[in-house]
């Protein structure tokens, strides 16, 4: 007979964490729980999105310069509304805003500040792939109860949670608060998310890459070199790597999270807007490296680790390698051997 318990949830595993450290607030706890609310109205939608014509473009264009997906405009209205009021942030940032977004007056401000991605991939959204949502909390640092841009321009390494939401065939919710990564299932029968994928670690070194193959002409030496390398001879084994490229950030490190290899956006020439890539930093290259760092994996410029950047613009893109540690440091060498001058990845 089926196990008839209701299992771990989110909750019970965030409870069971701060009786560990007695001098928890609870803030985080709360904080999991508003975002987890946004998380499971988003999924919601999504997953009835050409019903209720949420596909399709706005007509307008974000700060990044791309056009708005309806489905975009309503993840980041859904995780604003979810967030600004509850007393545990004193500023945030969104992806699709191009400046800092104020708690309201009316609402009380707390001791952190939060950073997100409220759709990922959504280029995707149209052609039913799967895409997600990426989040990163600092703590305030700035003083007075409203905070500043400072809060938000932290180096990851201060990070006290990130995680991201995948709405694919299942909901899923991976997350760190520094102590592990762990992987939460959400069960529609239940409306809650289940543990389904305790204390996540990520293989020393994987055989898949994952990588947008197109701008090849467009990357530096190193990472040409790097890729045609893997795609003749695994160190290891002699063979050559699996490429796997979905398009969706969330999707392709979610895979490479629980299968090991290598996840790479590097810098390329294609675009003179954006030289140095195409991933933001606050949004979606700190969080994930926190969560690579955190499952036993690294995240990397092609230079040096990702979360010992200090941001200078909400906004700022940067090469972004991450998977398996080997795998990480492996391409960190290509790139030094070929471009040794510092022109990044």
């Amino acid at each position: 007979m089926a196990d008839s318990k209701l299992g771990i949830t989110l909750a019970r595993h965030i409870y069971e964490r701060q009786k560990e450290h007695p001098e928890a607030t609870g803030e985080l706890s709360g904080i999991l729980g508003q975002i987890t609310v946004a998380a499971k109205v988003v999924s919601r939608e999504v997953n009835k999105a050409g019903l209720v014509e949420l596909l399709g473009l706005t007509g307008e264009k974000n700060v990044q310069g791309e056009e708005v997906k309806r489905l975009d405009d309503f993840a980041n209205d859904v995780f604003i509304s979810a967030l600004d009021h509850s007393g545990h942030f004193c500023i945030m940032a969104s992806e699709e805003v191009a400046e800092p977004i104020p708690i309201p007056l009316e609402y009380p401000t707390g001791p952190y500040c939060i950073a997100f991605d409220p759709l990922d991939g959504s280029s995707n959204i149209d052609v039913n792939v799967s895409i997600g949502t990426i989040f990163a909390v600092h703590r305030k640092v700035s003083h007075g109860p409203r905070g500043c841009e400072e809060d938000l321009l932290q180096p990851g390494r201060r990070l006290v949670a990130a995680g991201y939401i995948v709405y694919g065939s299942s909901t899923m919710l991976v997350m760190s608060t520094g102590n592990g990564v762990h992987g939460f299932t959400l069960d529609p029968s239940v409306g809650e998310f289940l543990q389904s994928h305790p204390d996540i670690r990520i293989a020393k070194r994987g055989k898949i890459y994952s990588v947008n193959e197109g701008n090849y002409p467009y990357w530096s030496e190193g990472v040409r070199k790097y890729v045609n390398y893997i795609k003749e001879r695994d160190p290891a084994t002699g063979r050559p790597y699996t490429a796997r490229y979905i398009g969706s950030m969330v999707a392709d490190m979610h895979r490479t999270l629980l299968y090991g290899g290598i996840f790479m956006y590097p810098k390329d020439r294609k675009d003179p807007k954006n030289p140095v890539g195409k991933l933001r930093l606050l949004y979606e290259c700190q969080p994930m490296a926190f969560l690579m760092e955190q499952a036993g994996g690294a995240a990397s410029t092609g230079r040096a680790p990702i979360l010992d950047m200090r941001p200078t613009a909400l906004h700022q893109r940067v090469p972004f390698f991450a998977g398996s540690p080997e795998n990480v440091r492996h391409l960190e060498e290509f790139i030094l051997k070929y471009n040794p001058a510092p022109v990044g990845g």
